[in-house]
């Protein structure tokens, strides 16, 4: 059957090749808004300032070279998103990750990452959205790896992590826009990548394998998880920001999110099997250390509790909440900020629930 989301491995592949119009109808007061953008959406992000409450950023999933990227915020008074074509601007092939710099505090620059051909950092301000950096580390070179996922450390705002069909992580340093380091991080293609600490990342691959690298010691690795079946890619990693123990991955095509407890290398704690088709995306609870949420192409987006995680037989363990989407969700986001907000992506919309 024909995947209708977009999923990394596919939007991997385009790159390869070429390198809330308002309130939903009835839905339940001002418990859900929707956005529906003219494209289809992919990546998508929370604003984490809290001067920025209901602010997201937002890619299409156009298959050629022109693509769009789109800020938005929720007017909460008429419970729509205005358009802002200020706010909207050019980006080359789809983005693979939109992220809002994480200074929650705001005391910096407005910046906005995305990544795609390249590293990109956008400066936003009133009259619109500028380049700041595009950051290339193949400057010898006029073919380019895609990069597939990056992450911005919370604990140094200078600092980016991304991932490449290359088989590398780069570590860029924004500030002098150098490079810190560049490890081949896996066999294959790696899909994701993740920080765990200042110092700290993790990655996961097409090699079927979860990766942890400290930047103190860039000569090892350490493998805290590999698919039981061979060559399965690994496409999604979430690092526990409130209890560093524990990651979830999933496997390519797989209605299954494996939780794991890097102290167990290897043996999963739990395994959560309700979804109905491929799971896209999970998202753990900024706030929460043991809630986290998963979405995929049964248009579900399930809130699963973890508490009970050391106990055995958790394979019947049921969410604590579902929501159905009625399409694909091909992403999923937890506002950092305000923690009882969740945001969906499925073909034209973007939603915010409140949860």
């Amino acid at each position: 059957t024909e995947r209708v989301s977009p999923s990394v491995v596919w939007l991997s592949a385009i790159l390869a090749r070429g390198t809330m119009a308002g309130m939903g109808g009835g839905q339940s007061g001002a418990e859900i808004y929707t956005y529906e953008a003219p494209w289809l959406v992919y990546a998508m992000n929370w604003s984490v300032r809290q001067d920025k409450r209901f602010r997201l950023a937002l890619g299409s999933f156009v298959e050629e070279y022109s693509n769009k990227v789109e800020i938005i915020t929720l007017d909460e008074q008429r419970r729509e998103f205005p358009a802002e074509p200020t706010h909207r601007f050019d980006h080359p092939y789809p983005c693979t990750k939109i992220m809002f710099v994480p200074d929650t505090e705001g005391t910096g620059e407005d910046l906005l990452a995305t990544s795609g051909d390249y590293l990109r950092v956008w400066r936003i301000g009133d009259d619109g959205v500028h380049v700041k950096s595009l950051l290339n580390n193949n400057k010898n070179s006029d073919f380019c790896a895609p990069l597939t996922s990056f992450d911005w450390s919370t604990t140094n705002l200078a600092r980016v992590g991304t991932s490449s069909l290359d088989t590398t992580c780069t570590i860029w340093d924004l500030e002098k826009e150098t490079v810190d380091s560049q490890l081949i991080a896996h066999d294959k293609e790696v899909y994701d990548i993740a920080w765990g600490g200042p110092e700290v990342f993790a990655s996961v691959s097409a090699d079927g394998s979860v990766r942890v690298f400290d930047l103190r010691d860039k000569d090892h690795s350490t493998i805290v998880y590999e698919s039981p079946t061979p060559d399965t890619p690994l496409l999604r990693l979430g690092w526990n920001k409130q209890n560093p123990r524990y990651m979830a991955t999933m496997e390519m095509d797989s209605s299954k999110v494996v939780v794991l407890d890097i102290r167990v290398p290897a043996l999963p704690v739990a395994e959560l099997k309700r979804h109905r088709a491929a799971v896209n995306t999970l998202a753990w609870a900024p706030h929460s250390s043991r809630n986290i949420c998963t979405a995929g192409d049964d248009a579900q987006a399930l809130i699963w509790d973890l508490s009970s995680v050391a106990q055995p037989g958790e394979d019947g363990m049921d969410p604590m909440l579902a929501y159905n989407a009625g399409a694909e969700i091909s992403q999923l986001q937890w506002s950092a900020t305000q923690t009882d907000w969740i945001a969906i992506a499925f073909g034209k919309n973007l939603q915010v629930l409140h949860v």
